[in-house]
């Protein structure tokens, strides 16, 4: 099995569904396993620093993009952190209603099967 580190950037309202999207990838018989490697808490110092670590040592990025995205700063920093830092990104709409769009950012429709082809393209 090939072992993949994914850095999940989400907006802090929209938590439930990177819930959902981590276990989703327990819960299936997929060809690889990730590694969630987003910040569930905030850091009370050195916040940017921690978080451009994590993505460094990811292999790639999914950003679960929704009207909560377009005022989140800190999810808005992730991603121009994983640009910076040249990781292959991943937009995947959070909600089947909610088709907002980043500038910039390929976004897909949330199927267990983009997600695998992201991953496996890693």
């Amino acid at each position: 099995m090939t072992k993949k580190t994914i850095f999940v950037a989400f907006s802090i309202e929209d938590e439930r569904q990177r819930d959902f999207l981590r276990g989703q990838s327990l819960n299936t018989n997929s060809s690889f396993e990730y590694i969630d490697m987003s910040v569930k808490e905030p850091y009370i110092s050195d916040w940017k620093e921690h978080v451009r670590t994590r993505i460094r040592r990811s292999d790639g990025v999914i950003v679960l993009v929704s009207k909560n995205s377009l005022t989140s700063t800190g999810q808005k920093w992730e991603v121009q952190c994983a640009r910076e830092e040249g990781k292959k990104t991943l937009g995947i709409w959070a909600y089947t209603n909610d088709r907002t769009n980043i500038v910039g950012l390929n976004t897909k429709v949330w199927t267990w099967s983009n997600v695998t082809e992201f991953i496996d393209r890693l």
